[in-house]
């Protein structure tokens, strides 16, 4: 009995020495990207009048159509690490009926910053 007791004793004793200095694995935490990138140049480039192909070149093909109306594409993108961050932005490119672009709104402005605090900031360019 002595003997169990002493060594619970000195267990206990020896476990607040030591253990703080010892790293423990943490799980490693898969960031996950979805949509198109959107960048602040990449909108910069965006004008009124350009044609579906040149602002697919730009952009990219938008992640989102509607089947039903043709004249807007969508570009969604988020990123979430989880624990640590997460990120959503979008832009919505309007074009008229001969194909040119006419209104960019959403997340980011053409010649402006990016308002990531306000999910619902919408800026139009008309042309």
């Amino acid at each position: 009995m002595k003997l169990l007791l002493s060594i619970s004793i000195s267990l206990c004793l020896l476990s607040g020495c030591g253990l703080s200095n010892i790293k423990m694995p943490k799980l490693y935490k898969v960031a996950i990207q979805q949509g198109n990138v959107i960048t602040q140049e990449m909108v910069d480039k965006l004008k009124p009048g350009m044609t579906r192909r040149q602002v697919a070149f730009v952009m990219g093909e938008p992640v989102l159509r509607d089947p039903f109306d043709d004249t807007k594409w969508v570009y969604l993108y988020s990123i979430d690490v989880p624990g640590v961050f997460a990120e959503k932005s979008r832009v919505i490119l309007a074009f008229d009926e001969n194909n040119q672009l006419t209104t960019i709104s959403g997340d980011y402005a053409p010649g402006g910053s990016a308002d990531a605090t306000d999910g619902n900031a919408d800026s139009a360019t008309n042309g």
